[in-house]
């Protein structure tokens, strides 16, 4: 059975405790397909306080995270990694690469991630030469990188195999590559009807074909109007690509 590792850095591991007992990812724990080790700077801080920041060279307001205390950290997890595997090291930082589908299969396939988490005002500029690359949620700025690392860890948990128990259910969804990364059509189930809103009547006919193409047309149209960006990187990818021009897209 292929296990993913993943190695937090983080001032507040405590954080972690209900997200990793919980849903999928405790599942996906418990059945040994993921593997996660949590380590605070704090161990390694500096003085009777265990300081693990100080103030910005130059001036500036806020507390910045030590190179020295960081880096004592994220190393000694290496130092100490299960089979001697080296974990492949993601900053958590709103200048990192926007973290996509595509990311997220990449990293789940990976022997071993470590999630590396600022606090504070960030922290020294030399923490970037010890990773090798950086991973933002988005373009706005949290507390700190927990909540980023959990939902990296979440997304990939999902995709391990075995942990969802219907491996179809990341293929037909938004941003896979069985849609072509367009968002997924919409779903129902029962009642039929609900305070008017009845379910299409394409969904209950049977007719399998049928169904495809309005889902097809569903996942089109849902596209263009819910993320025109994401629509035009699509038809500019390849014309032959899902979300490119199609006759039955007119």
């Amino acid at each position: 059975m292929r296990v993913l590792r993943v190695d937090v850095v983080t001032l507040f591991p405590e954080m972690f405790a209900g997200f990793l007992a919980t849903s999928f990812v405790g599942r996906a724990i418990e059945g040994g397909q993921l593997a996660l080790r949590l380590r605070s700077p704090r161990d390694f801080g500096l003085g009777k306080h265990r300081s693990v920041d100080d103030t910005p060279y130059g001036g500036g307001s806020g507390m910045v995270m030590r190179v020295d205390v960081l880096v004592a950290a994220v190393e000694s997890l290496d130092e100490d990694a299960p089979g001697g595997v080296r974990a492949r090291r993601a900053l958590m930082t709103p200048q990192g690469r926007v973290l996509d589908q595509a990311k997220v299969i990449e990293l789940s396939g990976l022997a071993a991630l470590m999630l590396v988490c600022g606090r504070y005002e960030g922290f020294d500029e030399r923490v970037r030469a010890h990773v090798d690359e950086e991973i933002s949620l988005g373009d706005f700025v949290m507390t700190g990188g927990e909540v980023a690392a959990m939902a990296i860890v979440d997304a990939c948990a999902r995709l391990l195999p075995g942990v969802l128990g219907n491996e179809a259910s990341t293929l037909e969804e938004s941003h896979s590559a069985a849609t072509g990364g367009l968002l997924e059509y919409p779903q129902y189930t029962r009642p039929a009807e609900f305070r008017g809103a009845r379910v299409p009547e394409v969904l209950a006919g049977g007719n399998h074909a049928e169904i495809a193409r309005w889902r097809r047309a569903q996942s089109v149209a849902r596209t263009r109007e819910r993320r025109p960006d994401l629509w035009e990187r699509l038809r500019a990818s390849s014309p032959e690509a899902p979300g490119g021009r199609h006759q039955d897209d007119e």
